[in-house]
């Protein structure tokens, strides 16, 4: 399983309620079904993901989120997962709102644009950053809204979102005091566990 689908897995209550937006091949929804013993749906585009996802018993539906959620009744999940996919949104705003309408909690990861290694390959190369973590060119790239963790953080309070936690980590999923500290430039991951406020 994947380092930050990883640190998801603490957000997620025994027996919840779980929908996985951009589930990928399931892996996640596997692991939280045979292990904390969640009622899960993914909701996935790729034909073969969504096959390997009924390889692994997880319920998906083939759906594309740019489409919105509008299927979904309010409050019918405990948690909204959105791992690695806010970037390749077209309506990014419009599906977090979505998912805190039929979710309690939400919870978003994405990396972060604002940290010092995408800046430092902008400023010496004056190139859109190329990196093993988003090994695209700026014509190929799955990505077309860029985000940072300042923008989010806007974002949230813009939208009386709570952030119930927010946690950064660099390329190999570690944290650190720092990165604490200076979460926008030290950051390359960002993962927010949220709510909307009351």
């Amino acid at each position: 399983m994947r380092p930050d689908l990883q640190l998801i897995d603490k957000f997620i209550s025994p027996g919840s309620r779980v929908l996985d937006l951009g589930c990928g091949d399931g892996t996640l929804l596997s692991h939280l079904q045979n292990n904390k013993q969640v009622t899960g749906i993914g909701l996935e585009i790729d034909e073969d993901n969504i096959e390997q996802c009924i390889d692994k018993g997880v319920d998906v539906i083939e759906q594309n989120l740019d489409s919105g959620l509008a299927n979904f009744q309010a409050g019918s999940f405990d948690t909204v997962l959105l791992a690695q996919t806010l970037q390749a949104l077209s309506k990014p705003e419009q599906l977090i709102d979505d998912m805190l309408r039929i979710g309690r909690y939400g919870i978003v990861t994405f990396p972060n644009f604002g940290n010092w290694k995408s800046r430092l390959y902008l400023a010496t190369r004056g190139r859109m950053p190329v990196s093993r973590f988003m090994p695209y060119e700026w014509y190929d790239t799955p990505n077309i809204h860029f985000c940072t963790v300042k923008d989010f953080d806007t974002l949230c309070r813009e939208k009386n979102i709570r952030v119930l936690q927010r946690t950064v980590v660099d390329s190999e999923h570690q944290g650190s005091i720092a990165g604490r500290l200076w979460p926008n430039l030290l950051g390359e991951i960002a993962i927010y566990h949220l709510t909307r406020e009351q």
